[in-house]
């Protein structure tokens, strides 16, 4: 420990004397050739500092003297972890002392917790912030969330914020590193050059990899770099998770090309409610890849597309589910002879608005069942339970279900007195509104206003259809499945959209004519005409299929309908397609894409650091924000006197702090020439271009005023 004796030596003078513990060598507190005690003898003209074996004495003025004092003792903590002190570490630790007596720091944090606070160490090599500034900035990219480092080149933003990025990653604090700048001069004016993206962008994103190969061993970059655990791209292919222009979108509308939403547009989320569209941005022409369910539903999406997916392993340890690309999971579909990725499903139906229809939706799906309405006839229902006679002769009110005989029922026009013969039967009348008017069992097809109604409306016309037509199916130890079947190839898709926009699943097949032994009826031989379409169904708890009371409770009885999943079962390359990528302000950044699957464009349990934030627009600065997914970090690092955008682009860096200053969880750090860390003259230059730059502000933008030559050559 180092010990002080204060003593008189002359009028207003004082001595201290510091006695270095024999632990610690001289050299390490002097310096090699006393290079450290020169420094400090620079900074202290006034003082006699004079060193004998293992004793420091200081003699000068008393405030002096204490400075000296603590910056010994500051030194001493220093050494004490095992860091070595160098020459800029002493004057950054004077400095800061100053500031502290000057009262002009604003903070009582010392040298020592400055210099001792190690982010990263790899191959004797230890990351640790150099200033006070640099502190604070680590210190804020710890407790906040979104961190802007702002300040002139040199002062170790990046390079800061990527040790720390590293950190995270090791601690496993995230899963990946992405690592962006704005490609000024690396964006679409590269096209003309010869070779690879990667080729024509490596050299602007060089100093990037640089700083990895100081962070982490340089043989596991490359494989890092494969997995997609660590990522370097420019930020216009940072929003290149993208689909192509005529993939469908649910919106509260029905389907619509993702190419033609625009920014307010409402599309649906995870959780059935409309969600506004944050942003849209064209990504060109990509390579794109047919991402298939289990279930046979797809859809087309770049390679650098993301999926929420999470495998039986997550499941079991009950982790969180994760985030990848769409080329991560190529090639590792499988986990043994199971499907690895399980995809997520709607929470909640999907919440169409509500609107008038001019048929009980239960009803119409009756008839789509077991209905005739070719219009050949008066309209028919067959069935063999009374029950879905009675329940169609209360929902169509005006009529009444006439029992034909046997199975036949006829749906006649209640006659009132008065009545002329040419009145219309209401459910012709309903029939022709729909366009349903002279369907046949082929042909038939639920109306886009029933399958873009509220979940009530769309469940109902289900109920009906799988109370005539379908019946759950149980097999022993599982869960009762629903079995539906039709002949016509759009009804049978028209069940399988309303049983998805429920949160349920649907599988197809087709069963032939060919071969089929014929059924019989009132005793004779019925041969089958057409392929009959068999659709299996799962539906998500508390959704009720039937209201058949014996198929309801057979049901039941089986156990209901389980949990529907879907697990992604392939991805094969599709060609090349012009691609747009949407940013959508749901929670969770899922929004429904074809056959109800779900995807999203933001990024999960990512540190991402944006560098030379400066050189972004205002546009690339909130699609870069808007990112941000959950258990994620931005940096974003600039100095906004180097803004290399073309004449009139209003810098977003510069826009953003108006913005966000004082939204929570949003922190602002800035960092200036006294944090530096280059040659010493990169200081010194920085400060000449603000004074420079200051002058002109005053003067306007004539004539810059005349500058001295004051500086020195050393």
């Amino acid at each position: 420990m180092t010990q002080t004796t204060p003593s008189q030596a002359g009028s207003g003078q004082e001595t201290a004397r510091f006695t270095v513990p024999p632990k610690h060598p001289m050299v390490t507190v002097l310096g090699s050739g006393d290079s450290l005690l020169r420094v400090i003898e620079d900074a202290f003209p006034d003082t006699d500092i004079h060193v004998r074996g293992n004793e420091i004495s200081a003699t000068g003025n008393p405030a002096e003297v204490a400075l000296v004092q603590r910056l010994f003792d500051e030194m001493m903590l220093v050494l004490r972890t095992g860091q070595p002190m160098t020459e800029d570490a002493v004057e950054r630790s004077i400095s800061m002392l100053r500031a502290q007596e000057n009262g002009t720091g604003d903070t009582d944090e010392t040298p020592a917790e400055v210099l001792t606070q190690n982010i990263l160490s790899n191959r004797g090599r230890t990351i640790r912030p150099k200033t006070l500034n640099q502190k604070r900035y680590v210190d804020a990219i710890d407790n906040y969330t979104v961190v802007f480092g702002i300040g002139p080149a040199g002062t170790g933003k990046t390079y800061l914020a990527m040790a720390k990025a590293v950190q995270a990653l090791q601690a496993k604090q995230v899963t990946r590193i992405i690592l962006t700048r704005p490609a000024v001069e690396a964006g679409e004016r590269l096209g003309y050059l010869p070779g690879t993206l990667y080729e024509k962008i490596d050299p602007y994103l060089r100093p990037l990899y640089d700083a990895l190969h100081d962070m982490l061993d340089p043989d596991s970059i490359p494989r890092l770099m494969a997995a997609g655990t660590i990522e370097v791209a420019p930020l216009a292919y940072m929003r290149g998770r993208a689909q192509p222009v005529f993939t469908n979108v649910l919106t509260p509308d029905g389907w619509r090309p993702i190419g033609d939403l625009q920014v307010g547009d409402l599309v649906f989320g995870s959780n059935g409610e409309p969600t506004p569209v944050l942003g849209v941005y064209p990504q060109g022409e990509k390579d794109v890849y047919r991402v298939t369910a289990q279930d046979g539903s797809w859809t087309l999406c770049c390679g650098e597309h993301l999926w929420t997916v999470r495998t039986a392993s997550d499941k079991r340890r009950n982790k969180p589910w994760r985030v990848l690309e769409t080329q991560e999971m190529i090639g590792n579909l499988r986990a043994a002879h199971a499907r690895r990725y399980e995809l997520p499903m709607l929470t909640a139906p999907v919440c169409f608005p509500e609107r008038e229809v001019p048929m009980d939706p239960y009803a119409l799906g009756l008839l789509l069942g077991d209905g005739c309405m070719t219009g050949s006839t008066t309209p028919s229902f067959a069935t063999a339970d009374p029950e879905l006679a009675d329940a169609l002769a209360t929902a169509l009110p005006g009529t009444r279900v006439r029992h034909k005989g046997g199975v036949d029922y006829t749906l006649n026009r209640i006659k009132e007195p008065g009545d002329v013969v040419t009145l219309e039967n209401p459910v012709t009348g309903a029939l022709r509104k729909l366009d349903l008017f002279g369907s046949r069992s082929v042909s038939k097809f639920v109306p886009d206003l029933y399958l873009h109604n509220s979940a009530d409306v769309r469940l109902a016309i289900l109920q009906g259809l799988l109370d005539s037509d379908g019946g759950p199916v149980s097999q022993r130890d599982r869960t009762c499945r629903i079995q539906f079947t039709t002949t016509s190839i759009l009804l049978r898709d028209d069940v399988v959209t309303l049983v998805q926009s429920l949160g349920g699943v649907a599988y197809t097949r087709r069963r032939a004519t060919e071969g089929r032994t014929a059924g019989r009826a009132k005793g004779r031989d019925i041969t089958y005409r057409r392929d009959a379409h068999v659709v299996d169904i799962r539906l998500p708890e508390g959704v009720e299929p039937f209201r058949l009371e014996r198929k309801r409770q057979t049901y039941l009885a089986a156990g209901g309908g389980g949990r529907p999943m879907r697990f992604i079962d392939s991805i094969e390359p599709a060609g090349r397609e012009e691609t747009v990528c949407i940013q959508v302000a749901a929670e969770d950044s899922l929004y429904v894409t074809s056959d109800h699957l779900l995807t999203h464009n933001t990024l999960n349990d990512a540190f991402i650091i944006l560098d030379e934030a400066q050189n972004t627009n205002p546009e690339q600065m909130k699609m870069f924000l808007t990112r941000l997914g959950f258990d994620s970090k931005i940096v974003i690092t600039g100095d906004v006197t180097q803004v290399d955008l073309p004449g009139g682009t209003k810098s977003g860096l510069r826009q953003v702090r108006e913005i966000l200053e004082g939204v929570e969880d949003v922190h602002f750090s800035q960092l200036t020439s006294t944090d530096v860390v280059r040659h010493k003259l990169v200081g010194r230059i920085v400060d000449a271009y603000d004074r420079y730059d200051s002058a002109r502000e005053v003067q306007g933008e004539g004539e810059a005023p005349p500058r001295r030559n004051n500086g020195k050559r050393k």
